[in-house]
């Protein structure tokens, strides 16, 4: 399984950026996606996921700002993110849990700055 994960870059403080994580078999078999972060000198850590079932569960950072998704059709995982904040800068990796096997993408940088 491989994951693609795309979409960061440079924001202004209240901008917004969608992330994808594109993966390379079909969704449906994979049961918890999830995206974590890591800012520099910090431990990586959970900001969203999201079940088969479309169950989702947000870290409280995040809450109201941000909403993952999935489009099973297109293979893809999503992280749309409003109301960005300086403390929203990290590498972003997306990750897939498929049948006890843990997956992860590469990530994507996003800098939240004026």
């Amino acid at each position: 399984v491989q994951l693609q994960a795309s979409g960061g870059g440079l924001v202004q403080p209240g901008g917004s950026l969608r992330l994808s994580c594109a993966a390379s078999i079909s969704i449906r078999t994979i049961e918890l996606m999830a995206w974590y972060r890591q800012a520099p000198g910090k431990e990586r850590e959970l900001v969203a996921d999201i079940t088969s079932t479309n169950r989702t569960n947000y870290a409280d950072s995040v809450k109201g700002r941000f909403t993952i998704s999935r489009d099973n059709a297109k293979n893809t995982l999503y992280l749309q993110m409003d109301s960005l904040k300086p403390a929203d800068t990290a590498v972003y990796v997306c990750n897939g849990r498929r049948w006890g096997s843990y997956y992860w993408g590469q990530g994507t940088q996003v800098t939240v700055s004026s």
